[in-house]
């Protein structure tokens, strides 16, 4: 699923924004929409909101979560924005630099792909200062979206309106489309024939023959990232804990039980790997002594001394020599914080950390969201997506600073 970004400024043809909401919604985009002042002149908020179902953003001062700037974070969690309607003062300033409200300074902080819906009366179109401004902006690497010809408000019948909302979701999609092959091209490029090992799932610590300690992780993360990377070429090597997920077809799946299995499969492959994900959920603690048979009921408490087991990041942190290390944090506070730290005394080239305390993106769902940290000190946020989304936007991310 691809987020989609609609800015829409003050002209009449805003109305048609609110269809264009519901085709891209329809089509599977997730929406978000921001209006400038004079386009609520023309339709309320409340109408996107109702379809895209996300609040509609109109004001650059309005943070509705101090935790992030509203304007940066949008640009960042937008795959495309589209201005439309775009007016000719909204071109204007977007092609001289202004950002005087929510969606001018949305699109100037934003590096992602814009496309521009002009909507206005055909002497404003055809007026030289429009024209340059438009070229301006497609030198910059905006994509224009050909307004069409027929009656328009002023009574022209000439060109200057909006292009109906199927043919921008049809250039969007095919420009998306267009990028990722380039895109999957550019990683195939990096990651054919590279052998990787990927750490999956929970481990199990037997307590006695019945009863054990594990965690809540269901695998999904390092599954898809096996798919992923089996899909542009790489040679994949899969050390899963207990799951409920079908092995990736392509990858060699290594099935283990406990923390210590774990550890010795991963040693027996490590010299031989050029990149390791580490996202399995390893057990901190073993009971010492597990028992034979089975504990019986007794009366009081029972204790169960445990011990530390052995540290997987930690130790193929210390032994790499020229493998590419990439750990996992699940953390439920401070994750910039423990992520960073981890980072560092681990000897990771990457930290890769989510907030498993959001039951929308944690163990267990079919959803991620996750911010990478690199050793050169860079940040890059991936937004919340499918995780087969969020994995290929992972090793795009990595190529991007390794290659």
């Amino acid at each position: 699923m691809k987020n989609i970004l609609l800015a829409v400024t003050g002209g009449i043809a805003a109305y048609k924004a609110i269809d264009l909401t519901s085709k891209l919604t329809q089509a599977g985009y997730q929406v978000r929409v921001m209006m400038t002042k004079h386009a609520q002149q023309f339709v309320t908020p409340l109408s996107f909101q109702a379809i895209s179902r996300h609040p509609v953003y109109t004001d650059t001062f309005v943070e509705e979560n101090p935790a992030e700037i509203q304007h940066i974070a949008l640009g960042d969690w937008a795959d495309a924005i589209i201005v439309a309607p775009a007016t000719a003062n909204t071109i204007s300033k977007l092609a001289h630099g202004f950002a005087d409200d929510m969606v001018t300074s949305t699109l100037l902080a934003s590096t992602k792909p814009k496309f521009i819906a002009p909507a206005m009366n055909v002497h404003m179109y055809e007026n030289p200062r429009t024209q340059q401004n438009m070229r301006i902006l497609e030198e910059d690497g905006y994509h224009f979206i050909e307004p069409g010809e027929g009656f328009l408000a002023c009574g022209y019948v000439a060109k200057g309106r909006m292009a109906e909302p199927m043919d921008i979701v049809l250039a969007v999609e095919q420009r998306i489309q267009t990028n990722d092959k380039q895109n999957v091209r550019h990683e195939s490029s990096y990651f054919k024939g590279q052998r990787v090992l990927i750490t999956a799932g929970p481990t199990v610590e037997v307590i006695d023959p019945v009863r054990y300690v594990s965690n809540r992780a269901s695998g999904k993360m390092g599954y898809a990232l096996a798919e992923a990377l089996v899909d542009i070429g790489a040679e994949v090597t899969l050390i899963s804990g207990p799951t409920s997920l079908a092995s990736p077809e392509g990858v060699h799946f290594v099935s283990v039980q406990s923390a210590e299995e774990m550890f010795e499969a991963v040693k027996s492959y490590y010299q031989n790997m050029d990149i390791v994900f580490k996202t399995a959920a390893v057990s901190d603690y073993t009971p010492i002594s597990p028992l034979a048979h089975k504990m019986k009921k007794q009366d009081g408490n029972v204790t169960v001394e445990f011990k530390r087991t052995v540290d997987i990041l930690k130790y193929l942190g210390e032994q790499k020599t020229h493998q590419k290390l990439v750990g996992f944090a699940a953390e439920t506070q401070n994750v910039a914080m423990y992520a960073q730290d981890k980072l560092q005394r681990k000897n990771a080239d990457v930290i890769i950390a989510n907030n498993v305390g959001d039951t929308s993106i944690g163990f267990s769902s079919e959803e991620n969201e996750v911010t990478m940290y690199f050793k050169n000190g860079k940040a890059v946020s991936i937004p919340k997506s499918a995780k087969i989304e969020v994995a290929r936007q992972i090793l795009s991310a990595l190529v991007g600073e390794w290659e």
